[in-house]
């Protein structure tokens, strides 16, 4: 093995060795299985038997993650074993995902949802799939559902490498107010609560947020979120209403070219434009309800959203500059002149109904789910425009785009025997867009639809262990505007008139397989082990940066993943994680990809990830405190297709200790960081360009750091 690649396992190889130690120390003596009640419904062994379809799915308590220490709202998702949440520009934007062998950007292939509204925006004018989740607060959030690969008929657009299901708490035991600071000029104060009304229960929670961080330009991060949810439930049903609100503006400090930082012009947390800034809002009001009919169960839920976000970004400097003049704009040459502001507003309606029911056939146990969901987004304008120190200078794209999309479903399973089972479903995708757009001859629309069969296999259990087969066909969409473009947009990269296009196809399918195994015949452990592979027809996506549709062939991801929650001693709870991927080009790429043009092709696929890996301790004492600390390895990546440039590896370490000196208060101190790495968030290679450097640009690495080491308090009162 190349010592590279024996590198990226050697963390790995820690964190099993570390595991073996404990659990040889903390086995009880006689070998009997905690009961129940000591697990405090924190890691209940073996309670996903004959509940899942896939080792690669499951649900995660609040339970297990409550003391958990967060940088970001958007890392609780990091409970998925293998996905990872990380950012490269101001801490309002969308965090950037990895899971499975796909950089999902902002979420083109992972499908987020809370309390049944979807996050991923199609046809988003800075990436396809956008999904901005920093309008969650942590503290409500009772569970999370996750699902990975395409082998469930209720996922349909952005679920190819899977899906994630937020839920939020229907109550609190008690209302609380919780004030927090800290590093980098941090604060926050979050007040929630939940009291019985009209015969059911109001939850409603409030939270602000100011966050300068320790960039040499302040972020200047501020957001106010809030949530009211009435809920209800009696014998046979249950329903709930629920508002939510959020908005944020900041100051963002975008990845930096190292040859900057390494000439000394700038440090690593400085900036070359320093007028990069974004604002953005969300408004949701959402409804369902559940209700047993005989002996089937009727569901429905709907939901309407009002969305913005203005983000202004410069990538490469004074590359374009001297492209200006081609347009007809004038421009300040001592300053960056490579901004862009992305200007998305929209409106999204939708809902789902479905209908379960058991059944008996031939005598076997069966039950189905028939279901029809309905989703609109309504995208007055998407735009896209030349900026600089956010004036804009030209309209590159200026769209507005109605997007309907339909999917009615079947899932059925049946038990054929005491020790198999199965799950069968077929969906059917309908989607049409229409695009009104500035470029005459890039309107018009498309339409497209897609079926998708799905098929999961269920062994066991033998030994408190399951086996898994899944098998299932998935899609992403692609960019609505690049399924009925024929012209490229003009702008300061591109000042030439337009170039003929070829339109993408609306929707691109994938196709999948997964081998696993889930296991509690260890004691007081729940292990899952998986094999899989994802085939893509095509990785052409929309780049919101230029307003251009990104060339992208078909590909292969395939690779193994693990995952242990274990309870060694009665107060005790230790997860840990691993996911390597391996993910090609089927035909290796004739020509170099877009962010490296002197590249002369190859089969990586670039910013795909390798290997993940988390190890996690908490313990909770009857005493009335609390500890937990957290590593999460992130292996280097390729940037280029060829592998000549490689990412750096990431290592971080965050750990919270918990008091509670009184029965209604507690204390808490976070730190992030610990080790105070240098490492960086994410790595890209593209050429940019600084002053005084050749008109074509450096190729080089840009990158955005960590947060150095930081620490913050946190004072809980409950009343």
């Amino acid at each position: 093995m190349p010592g590279d690649e024996r590198d990226r396992f050697r963390p790995v190889g820690v964190a099993l060795a570390a595991g073996l130690w404990l659990w040889a120390g903390g086995v009880r003596a006689d070998g009997s299985a905690m009961p129940v009640a000591e697990l405090n419904a924190v890691a209940v062994t073996g309670r996903l038997f004959g509940e899942t379809a896939s080792a690669s799915a499951g649900t995660v308590y609040s339970e297990q993650f409550q003391f958990r220490p967060l940088a970001r709202p958007a890392e609780l998702l990091e409970v998925v074993p293998g996905l990872v949440a990380t950012q490269h520009s101001g801490e309002g934007k969308a965090n950037q995902y990895f899971l499975r062998g796909f950089n999902l950007d902002h979420g083109t292939d992972f499908a987020f949802s809370v309390d049944d509204v979807p996050v991923n925006l199609p046809s988003h004018a800075h990436g396809q799939g956008y999904a901005d989740l920093n309008f969650m607060i942590p503290e409500l959030v009772d569970r999370i559902d996750y699902r990975k690969g395409p082998y469930y008929a209720q996922y349909g657009d952005f679920a190819t490498a899977g899906a994630a299901d937020i839920r939020y708490k229907d109550t609190l035991e008690q209302p609380f107010v919780q004030a927090a600071g800290g590093s980098s000029g941090y604060a926050r104060l979050v007040a929630a609560g939940a009291s019985p009304a009209a015969g059911g229960r109001l939850l409603y929670g409030v939270e602000g947020l100011h966050y300068d961080g320790p960039f040499d330009r302040a972020g200047n991060f501020n957001k106010g979120s809030g949530v009211l949810r009435f809920s209800a439930a009696d014998a046979g049903k249950s329903y709930y209403v629920e508002a939510m609100a959020y908005q944020a503006h900041w100051d963002a400090s975008d990845q930096v070219p190292r040859r900057a930082v390494q000439q000394g012009l700038i440090s690593a947390y400085g900036c070359i434009d320093c007028s990069d800034a974004g604002s953005t809002y969300r408004y949701s009001l959402a409804g369902g309800f559940s209700r047993s009919l005989g002996s089937g169960t009727l569901s429905a839920a709907a939901y309407a959203v009002r969305y913005h976000l203005n983000l202004y970004s410069d990538f490469t400097y004074y590359l374009h500059q001297d492209n200006a003049a081609a347009l007809g704009i004038r421009l300040d040459p001592a300053r960056p002149s490579d901004q862009i502001e992305q200007l998305d507003t929209r409106g999204v309606y939708g809902g789902r109904l479905a209908w379960r029911q058991p059944l008996r056939l031939g005598g076997l146990a069966a039950s189905y789910e028939a279901g029809l969901q309905l989703r609109d987004d309504a995208v007055s304008p998407s735009s896209l425009y030349d900026t600089q120190d956010r004036a804009r200078r030209y309209t590159v794209v200026d769209d507005r785009v109605d997007e309907f999309a339909a999917a009615p479903y079947l899932q059925t399973a049946v038990r054929w025997n005491r020790w198999l089972r199965s799950e069968a479903g077929l969906r059917y995708d309908f989607v049409h867009a229409g695009v009104s757009a500035n470029i005459a001859g890039n309107g018009g629309g498309a339409t497209r639809a897609l079926a998708s069969p799905k098929l999961s296999l269920v062994a066991g259990p033998f030994a408190r262990t399951e086996l898994f087969l899944n098998l299932g066909r998935g899609f992403h969409s692609n960019d609505a505007r690049g399924a009925t473009e024929t012209l490229t947009p003009r702008s300061l990269e591109q000042p030439q008139a337009g170039a003929r296009a070829q339109p993408a196809a609306l929707l691109a399918a994938a196709r999948g397989a997964d081998l696993g195994l889930r296991s509690a015949w260890l004691p007081h452990a729940e292990l899952a082990l998986s094999w899989f592979v994802l085939d893509l027809d095509s990785e052409l996506t929309l780049d919101g940066d230029n307003g251009t549709t990104g060339v992208g062939g078909a590909t292969r991801r395939q690779g193994l993943e693990a995952s242990l929650l274990w309870r060694p001693l009665r107060h005790v709870v230790v997860d840990a994680d691993y996911a390597y991927s391996h993910a090609r080009y089927r035909q290796p790429l004739s020509v170099a990809g877009p962010a490296y043009q002197a590249n002369a092709g190859g089969d990586h696929v670039a910013e795909s990830p390798t290997s993940v890996a988390g190890l996690g301790l908490t313990y909770q004492s009857p005493a009335g405190w609390d500890a937990a600390v957290r590593l999460r390895y992130f292996a280097p990546r390729p940037l280029v297709e060829d592998n000549s440039v490689a990412s750096s590896a990431t290592r971080l370490v965050n750990a919270s200790l918990g008091w509670n000196p009184a029965p209604r208060l507690r204390l808490s101190l976070q730190g992030t960081n610990l080790l105070d790495s240098r490492d960086h968030d994410i790595d890209y290679f593209y050429a940019s360009r600084l002053r005084n450097e050749p008109a074509g640009g450096v190729n080089d690495i840009h990158f955005h750091p960590v947060d150095p080491i930081a620490g913050r308090v946190l004072l809980c009162y409950s009343y």
